[in-house]
């Protein structure tokens, strides 16, 4: 993959010298270097780690596969260079989408249309996650609602319930998850192209945050991201210590291409979906439920998160975003409701210093309402891979 120890001081390589070692790889003998066909874009070097992207048709994706990792090898090989990560940006050229069909003929009705295969990883192939039994992808479809908080506790509360249990930091422009489990540090090599995934709490970890500062923007276009997310999963050690029974994914906000590639190549179990109560936040969550229905991914359930307020000084409870609306959405669209969780001076700060709740006060209310939440989106894991029972006439 990205990373290889290096005993060379980092954070002295330039730009310059990156595009020189490019432009020794050329598509064919005699031709234009890669970087004179404009291919090489989005350079960035942040103590040590390069991150680029490489410019390909859409038809050719799968066959630039080496050229990606031959341009990784040479960066690699610079001075100064610990980590790199290159990502494949396809784009169809002008013109090379698909053509229209003939105008059909008097009387002749025209043929139907086949359906196309969804655009997953190799055309459509699911991706091989190895280490892993079982992928959730935890979803808003709308920013500000707690999902990555709501991601960490289910996490740690899937792990207090006696699983071996992982997480992926999917929201490549916003991570969080280093700083809600407290992680610092950078990952370290396992073998060739593959990572030690970061711990915390006893969660296997990893995310683009432990990559770049906190505070830089990752100025990304959507395939770049879909290429290094399936990099995250892909190459990494994630039963490093065993194989995990569950990986939970901490998806980006919204319902756009990401989304749904991501829906498309990852071989994901089921979804879980996070909502407030009130009106906007429920739009969205409709919109979360239909894509993954969309790609055939299991709906695990519906939790209500920021449910209510219970006032730490006189008990009443205020509800402050409304109250239901998940559970509502939940029961019309016939997808089990998870549970509520409260909005809370402890939960908030816990996690904005690193301790998530569950972690760290595992008798606390709030604890055993994730702790219950996961008991119930387990059952309905385990469910979503039955077959459904057969009606027999006799």
């Amino acid at each position: 993959m990205f990373w290889k120890k290096n005993k060379v001081p980092a954070g002295n390589v330039t730009t310059d010298q990156i595009q020189d070692v490019l432009r020794k790889l050329k598509l064919e003998t005699g031709g234009p270097d890669i970087v004179e066909l404009g291919m090489v874009s989005d350079i960035f070097i942040n103590e040590g780690s390069v991150i680029f992207s490489l410019t390909v048709d859409a038809e050719q994706a799968n066959a630039m596969e080496p050229l990606r990792e031959k341009a990784q090898e040479v960066v690699k090989s610079l001075s100064g260079v610990e980590k790199v990560m290159v990502a494949l940006t396809a784009e169809r050229k002008p013109g090379s989408g698909p053509s229209l069909p003939p105008p059909a003929k008097p009387g002749v009705k025209p043929a139907a249309a086949k359906p196309k295969a969804p655009q997953g990883a190799a055309g459509g192939h699911k991706l091989d996650v190895k280490g892993v039994k079982n992928i959730v992808a935890v979803s808003s479809a709308k920013g500000g609602v707690g999902k990555s908080t709501t991601s960490v506790n289910l996490a740690l509360a899937l792990q207090a319930n006696g699983l071996k249990v992982g997480i992926l930091d999917a929201d490549i422009y916003g991570p969080s998850i280093p700083r809600l489990l407290g992680i610092k540090g950078r990952p370290m090599a396992y073998k060739d192209k593959i990572l030690k995934p970061m711990e915390g709490f006893g969660l296997k970890a990893m995310s683009v945050g432990f990559l770049v500062d906190e505070d830089t923007p990752m100025i990304w276009r959507g395939p770049m991201v879909v290429s290094a997310l399936t990099q995250m999963m892909r190459d990494v050690k994630w039963d490093i210590d065993g194989e995990l029974d569950v990986l939970v994914v901490d998806m980006p906000p919204g319902t756009g291409d990401i989304q749904l590639t991501m829906a498309q190549q990852v071989p994901l179990s089921g979804s879980v979906i996070v909502s407030t109560p009130q009106d906007l936040a429920l739009l969205d969550a409709r919109k979360g439920i239909a894509m993954f229905e969309k790609v055939n991914i299991p709906i695990l359930g519906v939790v209500e998160n920021m449910s209510y307020f219970l006032c730490p000084s006189c008990g009443e409870r205020h509800d402050v975003f409304g109250h239901g609306g998940a559970r509502e959405i939940a029961d019309k669209i016939g997808v089990p409701f998870l549970g509520e969780v409260p909005l809370h001076m402890d939960i908030r700060e816990r996690s904005d210093s690193g301790r998530p709740i569950v972690a760290t006060d595992a008798d606390n209310e709030h604890s055993k309402i994730y702790r219950e939440i996961a008991r119930i989106m387990a059952g309905e894991l385990a469910g979503a891979g039955r077959e459904a029972p057969k009606i027999i006439i006799e």
